[in-house]
């Protein structure tokens, strides 16, 4: 037994595992992409068409929500792929339009603030080319203590207006995107805007707070900017599976005849989606019926000149 014990134990061959250290080597991360320089002026595309009289359209409603940035943003990426030159100015110290378009507020070195306020002159701070045909002057939080500073300036009305008339000539269109107000910034927009075009909801309470903004703007119109009209009442936001949407459109139709137009723009997910993304809906979903009924307002505003 012994022998035969001792025979199995030199059968038994000890496996030895080798250790070995190696230096620990840190994790990869992946860095995010840095956000591409904001361009100038100086490298804006050449213009290939003769731009004809500027006109200059306030984006207004002292209501929130009614889709002011939405149209700003895609109305004019949308007269942009019709081959028109478009200025949008950011004025709602929300900066929607300029994040709309895609824009990194902390890569802004002079937005619209500047050019009311420090007289930076606005081709200094005009971005070119965030769309087809399509300029931007950016809006950041600085624009929020605007309304206050320019209590003291001298010719406070006409900041805009003078800001403003250098342009002439060089855009078919500019837009200025009011803030929900009606401050010092939105009367800016109102004395240096030859017309105004208004969203309304299709909700209830579509007209209220509209009635002030008539009375501001006959104010303005008497004292300040004599040529100041309507341009043009855009009816957003319009579910047509609901009896108070058609209804509200009678209702707006039956009191601003025929300045409203003609193009209902519809409620989406798309038109939510878009700003997210950076894009105006002509681009982020072409052939939705939001990039659709933009499109159709674009031509309807070319054919009112």
């Amino acid at each position: 037994m012994r022998e035969q014990h001792q025979s199995v134990e030199d059968d038994i061959v000890i496996d030895t595992i080798e250790v070995v250290e190696r230096e620990a080597k840190p994790p990869v991360v992946e860095r995010a992409p840095e956000p591409k320089p904001i361009k100038t002026l100086k490298d804006k595309a050449p213009v290939t068409h003769v731009v004809g009289q500027t006109k200059v359209v306030a984006i207004i409603n002292q209501k929130g929500g009614v889709g002011k940035s939405t149209t700003a943003i895609n109305l004019s990426a949308a007269l942009g792929e019709l081959g028109k030159q478009v200025l949008l100015v950011d004025l709602d110290p929300q900066g929607n339009s300029s994040s709309g378009l895609g824009i990194e507020k902390s890569q802004v070195k002079n937005c619209v603030y500047d050019v009311l306020l420090s007289d930076v002159p606005i081709e200094d701070v005009i971005i070119p080319d965030v769309c087809e045909g399509l300029d931007l002057v950016p809006a950041t939080i600085n624009l929020a203590g605007a309304e206050v500073e320019l209590v003291s300036e001298m010719a406070r009305e006409n900041r805009l207006k003078d800001a403003v008339g250098s342009l002439r000539g060089k855009y078919d269109y500019v837009f200025v995107d009011c803030p929900p107000s009606l401050g010092l910034l939105t009367v800016n927009a109102l004395v240096a805007a030859d017309k105004l075009l208004i969203p309304i909801q299709c909700e209830f309470y579509a007209l209220e707070g509209v009635t002030k903004l008539l009375d501001s703007m006959k104010r303005v119109k008497s004292r300040l900017n004599p040529t100041l009209d309507i341009f043009g009442v855009l009816l957003t936001m319009y579910d047509g599976r609901t009896t108070l949407s058609k209804q509200v459109v009678e209702e707006v139709r039956g009191y601003f005849g025929k300045t409203v137009f003609s193009t209902l723009i519809p409620r989406t997910v798309k038109l939510s989606e878009a700003p997210s993304f950076g894009q105006p809906i002509t681009q982020y979903d072409p052939a939705g019926k939001g990039a659709q009924s933009y499109m159709s307002l674009a031509k309807e505003v070319v054919q009112r000149g």
